[in-house]
């Protein structure tokens, strides 16, 4: 597993080999991005958020035309999350399929994998070839976020050879930067909600165990932990049941 990076929990991979260090237009860029972070910041459910990064991206790095989010996960397994379109989820999944490309690169080694022509890349020959097939011609990985084990990449294609460029990647990776922070805050609020659901849930199964049994909190807790592990089943799915047909029961 790869260490995480300094830059923290942004995980904003390093430029590219192609990248020579060039980039106009800073003071717009900069301007543009404050817009960017503070429409981000007002975007709570993380699902959203990740298509709001993937239309953002499309829109501000050159030469981008389509754009896709996806995890890495445990052997190099990629999970699409977000896409602007169905060109660039069909990109993901032969990536998936395949098992290699660029969006695996950029997430495992934590830099930036620009493709200049997949009609005559030689990195992944099986998943360039599909890929140019597909219609896409350029592509742009950049790292997403570094967590823990969560690591994910965006990623952007177009359909001409040789569209992305030094500033397209400069672009790319303060958006990447930007949108890191903006879903690491999504996902926190996420995990408190999912928490705050389930605990109401048990508390709700545990007062139809009390009613039901004439048995105290306690004891009603301790029933529904014990048929939890004799049934093999997360406590909180074997409430959602419980309270499920509580409720189709009594209306």
């Amino acid at each position: 597993m790869p260490e995480e990076t300094n830059s923290g929990r942004t995980g904003r991979g390093r430029p590219s080999p192609q990248d020579t260090g060039t980039m106009e237009g800073q003071d717009l860029l900069a301007i543009e991005l404050g817009h960017v972070a503070r429409a981000l910041q007002e975007t709570d459910d993380s699902g959203d958020l990740l298509n709001e990064i993937v239309t953002t991206a499309v829109h501000m790095v050159p030469g981008a035309e389509h754009g896709s989010i996806a995890d890495v996960i445990a052997h190099r397994r990629i999970q699409h999350k977000a896409a602007s379109s169905d060109l660039a989820r069909g990109v993901d999944l032969l990536m998936q399929e395949t098992g290699q490309g660029p969006c695996l690169d950029a997430a495992w080694e934590h830099t930036t994998v620009r493709v200049d022509d997949t009609s005559t890349e030689q990195r992944w020959p099986r998943f360039a070839k599909l890929a140019a097939e597909a219609g896409v011609r350029s592509m742009l990985s950049i790292q997403l976020y570094v967590k823990a084990d969560d690591l994910g990449a965006l990623n952007l294609y177009s359909g001409r050879a040789g569209a992305f460029t030094d500033e397209s990647e400069h672009v790319g990776l303060l958006v990447a930067a930007h949108a890191a922070v903006a879903y690491a805050d999504a996902q926190r609020q996420d995990q408190l909600e999912r928490a705050i659901d389930t605990r109401d849930l048990i508390g709700r199964a545990i007062g139809i165990t009390m009613e039901r049994y004439q048995i105290p909190g306690n004891r009603a807790f301790a029933v529904l932990a014990r048929l939890s592990q004799q049934s093999n089943r997360k406590l909180h799915d074997l409430a959602d049941e419980l309270v499920r047909a509580t409720e189709k029961r009594y209306g």
